[in-house]
């Protein structure tokens, strides 16, 4: 059971915390401005700049949540030898994220997500990328780029933080989930669809409702508990996962254990912008992972910080304060 004091020490407990991120990472880039009229050209609105902004995207987002709640974050990926690629690691130093992990290659490009705000609002989203898998050459250097942060630091978890950008393989996940499971240390996953069934033995699969149905390649309705539950039995089964952590919207989370299965209900809020949310949830079940917490007070949590950030416009980490106050109302 959660109280006010447990839950002090848990978020105090995150800052001594490290946590491992492997995945594919972006750079998303703002433009923000205002409307006011349509394009004489085609029937689109126009945006009049007013700023320009780029921020971490990506397993980048996810390391910016972990160490915005107190945790070192070291994040493992391959961007290009290019413009946007030293911006990134620009981007990286300026939140004083370590970038030991990261490897620029010139065969690569970085990817970017370009969006358009046009009075508050998303108007568009250009993405430039290279979706192929890395060259061999390139997976043998991030692989022992890995196996050297697990020899030299003291990783509390591990997080697979997948987006179908090519950086991660059955082979990467195999040898990972291996060197993890030899050291006790959790290995938490928000998976795509390419490399879906190769998160064998993982501690925590945390998948949407679609990624489901695409990966097991069935159908049921989203609507229906026990259809959700039959999914998600079949699916832990499969992937012999501890956990499946199964995301349900605006309708909450639903989480299944050794123990049991449980729904938590999302808390009322404003929505601006679910961008990122998901980044925010796997954060928070990954700090509590590593901070030993039970299955359902995990999922409670990293319910919250999902609703939390789905309030501010963008791309956004999980603000502390905001959230150990709110966990501290709300659960305790």
């Amino acid at each position: 059971m959660l109280t006010t004091e447990l839950l002090s020490r848990i978020f105090n407990g995150f800052n001594n915390k490290t946590i491992l991120i492997i995945g594919d990472v972006m750079v998303d880039a703002y433009l923000w401005g205002h409307v006011e009229r349509i394009s004489p050209e085609a029937p689109v609105p126009i945006v009049s700049v007013e700023k320009r902004e780029n921020r971490l995207g990506g397993a980048a987002n996810v390391g910016l949540n972990i160490s915005s709640l107190g945790a070192a974050a070291i994040i493992c990926s391959v961007i290009g030898n290019d413009v946007k690629g030293n911006e990134f690691l620009a981007l990286l130093d300026e939140e004083g994220l370590n970038c030991e992990g990261i490897i620029q290659s010139s065969k690569r490009v970085t990817t970017t997500k370009f969006r358009v705000i046009g009075n508050n609002t998303q108007m568009l989203r250009v993405d430039e990328e290279i979706t192929s898998d890395l060259e061999k050459e390139e997976m043998i250097l991030l692989r022992e780029r890995i196996t050297d942060i697990f020899r030299k630091k003291n990783i509390d978890a591990v997080i697979f933080q997948d987006y179908d950008k090519g950086t991660i393989n059955g082979q990467l996940i195999s040898s990972v989930v291996e060197m993890a499971s030899s050291k006790n240390i959790p290995v938490i996953v928000d998976p795509k669809k390419k490399n879906f069934l190769s998160y064998k033995n993982v501690t925590l699969f945390k998948p949407n409702l679609k990624e489901i149905k695409e990966g097991l390649n069935i159908s049921f309705d989203a609507n229906n508990i026990d259809e959700v539950k039959t999914a998600v039995a079949k699916l832990q089964a499969l992937l012999k996962a501890e956990m499946v952590l199964n995301t349900l919207s605006e309708n909450g989370v639903f989480i299944q254990w050794a123990k049991g299965s449980e729904i938590i209900p999302a808390h009322y809020r404003t929505i601006v912008d679910v961008s990122g949310a998901g980044d925010t949830v796997i954060s928070v079940a990954a700090l509590c992972l590593a901070s030993e917490m039970e299955a359902p007070d995990l999922a409670a949590l990293a319910n919250l910080a999902g609703g939390i950030v789905c309030e501010e416009v963008g791309v956004v980490p999980i603000n502390k304060t905001k959230f150990q106050d709110e966990a501290i109302r709300l659960l305790a």
